[in-house]
C-alpha cells in the first residue's frame, strides 16, 4: 500500500523545538457530538463605558484610561511579572531547583474603538501599531532578554476583554519556547551557515504547497510541523533579526500582510476569527547585546483553535497532553483552504 499523506498517519518533525507532531488526517471524518462554542461575531459597539479599555474609562484600579485616540499602551494593572522581587535562595538539590523571575507586563491597546480587531482595521491604522510595537520593544529590549509581543483574540483562547489590544511581557530570562529555538537554530547555523528558516523559506517558495499569502517583504505559511488546525508563520524574507529591525516600507509591507492573512481567517468560517499570536527574533537585553543573532530570522506564529467551524475547536487534551501533539486535517489542507479563501476584502464588507 502506498503512502498518501491526505490520508494516513504519520509524524512530522518540528526543527524549531525538536518536538514531533502526529498527523491524522482521517480524523476529519469522524462525527462530532461535543462542545460547540458560541461563534463570536463583531456586535459590539464602537465605545462601551463598562469597558476600562475604551477612553475616558476608569479601570478597576481606580486609574481613567485616558481619552487616547491611536494606540495607547499602560503598565497592566495585573502583572504576572514585575521588576522588583526577591532572589529566591540557591538550591543545591537537582529536584528542587529554583530561579529569579523578574520582568514588566503592559498592555496596548490597538485603537480606540471597540468594534475594530486587526482585520477590520485600515492598512494606515496596523502601521501605527507596529510603529508602538517597535517603540516599545526598543524601550523594554534594553533591558529584558526577551521582550514577548502577543496577542489574544476571541474568548476561545483566553481573551477576557474584546477591546482590540495585545500585551508585552518582557522578562529578564530566557523563556522555554525561545531557549528551544534558540539552541535549535544555533545548531542549524552552525552546521549549514544558513539561517534555518531563511532555508525553509526558500524550500517553501519552491514547493508551493503551503504558501497561503507571499510577497516581497514578506511569507505566510502554514508549517510542515503546524499542531494547530490553521496555524500559520508569517516570516520575513529580508533577513530581519528583530522587529526593530524593520523598514518603513516593511512595516507597511507587514500591516497589509497581517490584514490580508486575518481577514482570510475571518472569512474562512464567516466569524470573528480566535488565535493566540506572538513575534520570535533574537534575544535582547545585556546578556546578548554582543552575541552574534545570525542564526536567527523574525517571524510571528498564529496559533488558532478552530477546527472544523465558528463553533468547533480543536482541544489539546488526552493524547496531546500526556504524549504529543497531534493533528486532524494536513498543513496542506489547512494551507489549500486558507489560499483559496478572499483575504482582500471581508464578509462584513460584503
Amino acid at each position: 500500500m502506498q503512502f498518501v499523506a491526505s490520508e494516513h498517519p504519520h509524524r512530522r518533525l518540528n526543527p524549531l523545538n525538536g518536538q514531533w507532531v502526529l498527523v491524522c488526517p482521517h480524523r476529519t471524518q469522524r462525527p462530532w457530538s461535543g462542545q460547540q462554542e458560541k461563534a463570536q461575531k463583531n456586535e459590539l459597539p464602537e465605545f462601551d463605558p463598562t469597558n476600562p479599555l475604551c477612553p475616558g474609562v476608569t479601570r478597576p484600579n481606580g486609574i481613567q484610561t485616558p481619552e487616547y485616540e491611536s494606540t495607547y499602551v499602560f503598565e497592566n494593572d495585573f502583572p504576572a511579572l514585575v521588576e522588583v522581587v526577591p532572589v529566591p535562595p540557591n538550591s543545591d538539590d537537582p529536584l528542587f531547583q529554583i530561579a529569579p523571575a523578574r520582568g514588566n507586563c503592559r498592555v496596548m491597546c490597538f485603537h480606540p474603538k471597540s468594534n475594530l480587531t486587526l482585520p477590520t482595521m485600515s492598512a494606515a491604522d496596523i502601521v501605527v501599531v507596529i510603529d508602538e510595537w517597535i517603540s516599545q520593544f526598543n524601550e523594554l529590549s534594553a533591558k529584558y532578554a526577551w521582550v514577548q509581543i502577543f496577542e489574544n483574540k476571541g474568548a476561545a483562547m483566553g481573551c477576557s476583554n474584546p477591546h482590540p489590544h495585545c500585551q508585552i511581557w518582557s522578562c529578564s530570562f530566557l523563556p522555554t519556547e525561545p531557549q528551544l529555538k534558540q539552541e535549535r537554530l544555533r545548531a542549524y547555523y552552525a552546521t549549514n551557515e544558513r539561517p534555518m528558516l531563511a532555508d525553509y523559506v526558500e524550500r517553501e517558495l519552491q514547493r508551493q504547497e503551503r504558501i497561503v499569502i507571499e510577497n516581497r517583504d514578506w511569507v505566510v505559511v502554514v508549517p510542515f510541523w503546524a499542531t494547530w488546525p490553521f496555524e500559520t508563520m508569517l516570516i520575513s524574507r529580508n533577513n530581519n533579526k528583530r522587529i526593530n529591525d524593520l523598514t518603513a516600507e516593511q512595516r507597511y509591507n507587514l500591516a497589509l500582510t497581517m490584514k490580508e492573512l486575518t481577514t482570510k481567517y475571518d472569512n474562512l468560517f464567516q466569524c470573528s476569527f480566535p488565535y493566540s499570536m506572538g513575534w520570535h527574533g533574537a534575544p535582547t537585553g545585556p546578556e546578548h547585546a554582543h552575541a552574534s543573532s545570525a542564526h536567527w530570522t523574525l517571524h510571528a506564529i498564529y496559533y488558532p483553535p478552530l477546527l472544523r467551524s465558528a463553533s468547533v475547536r480543536k482541544f489539546m487534551v488526552g493524547f496531546e497532553l500526556l504524549a504529543m501533539a497531534q493533528r486532524d486535517l494536513t498543513p496542506e489542507q489547512a494551507a489549500q483552504r486558507l489560499r483559496e479563501v478572499d483575504g482582500k476584502c471581508h464578509y462584513l464588507e460584503k
